[in-house]
């Protein structure tokens, strides 16, 4: 949806936030995109509807990014939602809501920099041909999930592939683990998750058989990494109503 000038325009929720910040100044410097509103925690949403804003960028925090898409689809804005939380239930409600606005989008991608998006695709790709897939995720120790979203998509793919090649799942004779060194099991896919001062956001797949071993890892040094992702949302996500779950389902990755 765009207006006759064919300017969107754009509101940016978690704006004080690390991410929130940097889609602020990539809406300001995207031609064609044009800021309309920017609120914090605590702000009223309907800022939002007063701004004329077509789509909203969600950035905020699990507790918050449920309302603020339900209040978005009920005044028919487009939502680009970065933020975690959504789990089978809250995207089974999402869907049913979004069938009662056939015209409005949300995008919920677990990340917006497109070599993360590249290498989910890689890893979905390649797990049918290893006996043991495994995915490290590494972030700064303020993120606030464990796992992070991108590698709890990342197992959720690689363990579907598996099961529809009917792969068995990945050999493991540990027998005592009571203090979790395993990892978190997504899937049927062991993630480990790392918090490290320094740190952005890197995740590693590693995939072995008898005498070789494939590792496919992604690193984002800087937050600026995601606005290609993000922009490309919001320019897109008219074209496709209803939910997407991906920044690849706006890509053309046919592999």
């Amino acid at each position: 949806m765009t207006d006759s000038n064919n300017v969107t325009k754009v509101a940016v929720l978690g704006h004080r936030g690390r991410m929130g910040s940097e889609a602020v100044a990539a809406v300001e410097r995207a031609p064609g995109l044009e800021l309309v509103a920017a609120l914090g925690r605590g702000d009223d949403l309907q800022n939002i509807v007063d701004a004329g804003a077509q789509v909203m960028i969600d950035l905020t925090v699990p507790e918050s990014t449920r309302e603020n898409v339900r209040f978005a689809i009920d005044n028919g804005i487009h939502s680009v939602v970065g933020t975690t939380g959504w789990d089978d239930r809250a995207l089974a409600e999402l869907e049913s809501q979004l069938a009662q606005h056939p015209d409005v989008g949300v995008l919920i991608a677990p990340n917006f920099a497109v070599g993360a998006v590249l290498a989910m695709k890689f890893s979905e790709a390649a797990a049918a041909f290893f006996e043991s897939a495994e995915v490290v995720e590494l972030h700064h120790p303020d993120k606030l999930d464990a796992p992070s979203g991108t590698a709890a998509r990342t197992a959720s793919l690689i363990g579907k592939a598996r099961r529809e090649a009917g792969v068995a799942d990945s050999p493991d004779a540990t027998r005592t683990d009571p203090d979790g060194a395993r990892g978190a099991v997504v899937d049927g896919v062991h993630v480990h998750s790392v918090r490290l001062r320094g740190l952005v956001a890197h995740q590693e797949t590693l995939l072995g058989n008898t005498g070789e071993q494939l590792t496919i890892r992604h690193d984002s040094f800087d937050r600026i990494s995601f606005m290609t992702g993000v922009v490309l949302g919001v320019r897109e996500i008219h074209r496709h109503p209803g939910l997407t779950h991906g920044l690849d389902g706006y890509m053309d990755l046919s592999l």
